[in-house]
C-alpha cells in the first residue's frame, strides 16, 4: 500500500513513516522540508494549496496510486490572540487546517480508486480549548469539524478516521518560552505509540471504518 504522509520529517508523521514501512507498505512523505532520505517525498509548504496540491499529485502518479493519507504536519503560534502578530496566527490556520483540505481534497481521485482511507490528525486541542492557543485550537476545532463532515461525504467511497492525540514527546515545543512547554510532570506519549493507532484504522478493510480514536497520555491534563 502506498500512503501518503504530512509532516513525515519529524514528530508523529515521522514516526508514522516509519511505522507504515516496518508494515511492508510505502511511505510517501509531504514536508516543508526534507527527511531522511530513505522515504520518497516532495518538499512542500502546506500554507500554500498549489505546493500542496502540486505534492500530492507528484507522489501519487510516481507511487502508481494512494491507499491511505495520513495529514500529520501542524505548527502552532503560541499567545494571547492581541499580542501574536496576524500573519503568524493566520498560518497556523493555513497549514493545520487548509492544507489538510488542500491535501485532502488532491488525493480523493486516487483514493476513491482504491477505496482507500484518510486519518485526519486533530488535537485534544480540538475539543477543549486553553487560553493562549486560540490559533491551534481554532485550526484543530476546524479539523474536526471537516473530518466529520467528509466522513459522511465520503461514505462508501473513501474511509475516513479522526485521529486526537494528546501530547506526544517530539519537536513540536522547541524553541517555545518555558511557559509555553509541557513540564516533567506531563508524562507525554511516545509518537511512536501513536503511530501504531494509525497504522490499525489504515489496516481496516474497505467498508469498516474506525471512526474517531482519542489516544493521549493517562495523565494528559487536556483530556477530557
Amino acid at each position: 500500500m502506498n500512503i501518503l504522509i504530512t509532516g513525515g520529517a519529524s514528530g508523529l508523521g515521522l514516526a508514522t513513516a516509519e511505522a507504515v514501512e516496518k508494515e511492508g507498505w510505502k511511505a510517501l512523505v509531504v514536508d516543508v522540508r526534507a527527511p531522511d532520505q530513505r522515504f520518497e517525498h516532495v518538499t512542500a509548504d502546506l500554507a500554500d494549496r498549489g505546493e500542496a496540491e502540486r505534492a500530492v499529485r507528484e507522489l501519487a502518479e510516481r507511487a502508481g496510486g494512494l491507499h491511505g493519507v495520513v495529514t500529520a504536519a501542524g505548527i502552532d503560534a503560541c499567545g494571547r490572540l492581541e499580542d501574536v502578530p496576524a500573519d503568524d496566527w493566520e498560518r497556523v490556520i493555513k497549514v493545520n487546517l487548509l492544507g489538510t483540505a488542500s491535501v485532502v481534497r488532491a488525493a480523493l481521485p486516487y483514493l476513491k480508486h482504491t477505496r482507500g482511507t484518510v486519518v485526519t490528525c486533530a488535537s485534544t486541542l480540538g475539543l477543549r480549548p486553553l487560553s493562549d492557543a486560540s490559533a491551534y485550537s481554532a485550526s484543530k476545532f476546524g479539523v474536526v469539524g471537516f473530518t466529520r463532515a467528509l466522513a459522511t461525504e465520503m461514505r462508501g467511497e473513501v474511509g475516513v478516521t479522526l485521529l486526537i492525540p494528546g501530547g506526544m514527546r517530539t519537536g513540536f515545543f522547541d524553541g517555545r518560552p518555558e511557559q509555553y512547554k509541557p513540564g516533567p510532570e506531563a508524562g507525554l506519549n511516545d509518537p511512536a505509540d501513536v503511530a501504531q493507532a494509525v497504522v490499525f484504522a489504515l489496516r481496516q478493510p474497505a467498508g469498516c471504518e474506525v471512526r474517531e480514536l482519542v489516544v493521549c497520555p493517562s495523565t494528559e491534563t487536556s483530556w477530557p
